[in-house]
């Protein structure tokens, strides 16, 4: 057995330290939190934010711009994108637009958009599409369906 391996083992778990045990123990008395006030006693927390009367960072800095909460954010592909990935006569649905690499993010739906051009007959499935997009896909000989 060498050193190094008992070490390890009696290194591995520090003792809780027990306050409040004691002048002896070293931490008994005020179990060092200093005397008197609301931060010695039992149970006191501190408000998130609060920085001691003075006027907290959240109120220092104006507040910018409006977030819609109720807005449903969408994983955007591009007909372009779509002639560039896929051969024709390809169903395209959300595993394959994963698999080829162009939606990372399962969770959100998927909206294609018209820019660029298509030339290639494809079946398209997806959350939404524009006007342009579906347009430009039915031209090509492909169907659309909203899933």
């Amino acid at each position: 057995m060498m050193i190094h391996d008992i070490t390890k083992k009696a290194g591995a778990h520090t003792k809780r330290m027990r306050r409040g045990r004691g002048e002896g123990s070293g931490i008994g008395g005020t179990s060092r939190r200093g005397h008197k006030g609301a931060k010695s006693r039992a149970g006191w927390t501190s408000r998130p934010g609060y920085m001691g009367g003075s006027t907290p960072l959240m109120r220092r800095f104006p507040k910018i711009g409006f977030k819609n909460a109720f807005a449903t954010t969408y994983a955007v592909v591009n007909v372009s994108d779509l002639e560039k990935h896929f051969d024709a006569g390809a169903h395209v649905d959300l595993d394959a637009l994963v698999k080829v690499g162009l939606v990372r993010n399962r969770k959100l739906p998927v909206k294609v958009l018209g820019t660029g051009d298509l030339a290639k007959k494809l079946s398209v499935t997806a959350g939404k599409f524009s006007e342009t997009a579906k347009a430009k896909i039915e031209k090509a000989g492909g169907s659309v369906t909203v899933a």
